[in-house]
């Protein structure tokens, strides 16, 4: 490593403050600046436990300061989901490179335009799908790829997850169909991440809808039921809601297969729970896998720290893109062709 890798993170909610815990970990990067729409005051009163340090760098309330510093190399973007759009190309415009959570965009016509600036800029742009750093999805690629299960037949994912009354009334952007999207844009793009990285694109869908929770805070479905086929062949099928009582319940995803069965489990898709394969031993997980823990509710996986240690990877060694501005895309395009299912 030449030098370290300057970083300035965008929004201080929840994720937010993920990503200033990953950079100031890493030592091979530096925190250079901190931004937020609401006053620092009003930050520390919510962030307590992070006070002694977020005092430590400077804070801004104007993107457009954070852009005019020079030695800024990455901009984290971790605001709301409809935002992400605009500050990503503004930060291109000004020559940064950009890290935007999930979903990249709520649009394929504003991704596909990051995409294209970034490139005509020579900028990258990185997408935060973390969950690809998970140890048993890391495995289940290599086992897929290595063609351990010989043809695969069919996946199976279920993504059962709560999110209460509070988590939609303690924000201002949580719940509004133009400003989040959705839980397939806002809790569930993980998992449709995963599906697309281990098999490809998403072909001859059919989508269904329930909204169980009647509620004047959310403007769509809690529920949905897919099913569907990948570009690369097995018939799918996807199950998800945030309507689960009290706390979330699993992430999972089945494969069948011509030479054996697995079934990822757990919460977050962390662990092991079946694997059925010939001439094949069921291999162990050294360490288990956290989650991001918010208190009232529980995220997907907590792997910032890999996702940083890739953009710096990548901006310094020329090492391939974890999750890339086009693959972002392709997520987006295959969430909106699910929602155009929609009523």
């Amino acid at each position: 490593m030449n030098r370290k890798i300057k970083f300035a993170v965008i929004g201080l909610g929840h994720i937010g403050i993920k990503h200033v815990d990953a950079i100031i970990k890493d030592q091979n990067s530096e925190l250079i600046a901190l931004a937020d729409k609401v006053s620092f005051e009003e930050i520390k009163k919510k962030r307590q436990n992070e006070l002694s340090y977020l005092d430590r760098y400077k804070f801004y309330n104007n993107l457009s300061d954070v852009l005019k510093i020079p030695e800024v190399d990455v901009i984290n973007i971790c605001t709301p989901n409809s935002s992400h759009y605009e500050i990503a190309s503004e930060s291109i415009k000004n020559g940064k490179h950009v890290l935007i959570e999930k979903p990249m965009t709520l649009s394929s016509k504003h991704a596909h335009l990051l995409v294209k600036q970034a490139k005509n800029q020579n900028k990258f742009v990185f997408c935060v799908m973390q969950n690809r750093f998970s140890p048993t999805i890391m495995w289940l690629k290599k086992v897929i790829e290595q063609k351990k299960l010989g043809a695969i037949f069919s996946v199976h994912v279920n993504c059962f997850w709560n999110r209460n009354k509070s988590y939609y009334l303690s924000s201002d952007w949580h719940g509004k169909l133009d400003l989040d999207g959705g839980p397939l844009f806002t809790q569930f793009s993980h998992f449709i991440d995963i599906l697309y990285w281990l098999f490809g694109d998403f072909l001859n869908i059919n989508a269904k809808f329930s909204k169980f929770r009647k509620s004047d805070y959310i403007e769509f479905e809690d529920s949905g039921v897919l099913n569907f086929n990948f570009s690369s062949g097995p018939k799918a099928t996807l199950n998800y809601s945030t309507s689960i009582w009290e706390k979330n319940f699993e992430s999972s995803i089945i494969v069948i297969a011509e030479r054996g069965t697995v079934k990822i489990g757990g919460q977050y898709m962390d662990k092991l729970e079946y694997c059925n394969i010939e001439n094949y031993e069921k291999p162990t997980f050294s360490s288990a896998l956290s989650c991001n823990d918010y208190g009232s509710y529980k995220g997907s996986a907590a792997n910032h720290g890999k996702v940083i240690e890739n953009v710096i990877n990548v901006i310094l060694n020329s090492h391939k893109i974890a999750t890339s501005g086009s693959e972002g895309l392709k997520i987006v395009e295959i969430i909106e062709k699910i929602y155009s299912f929609r009523k």
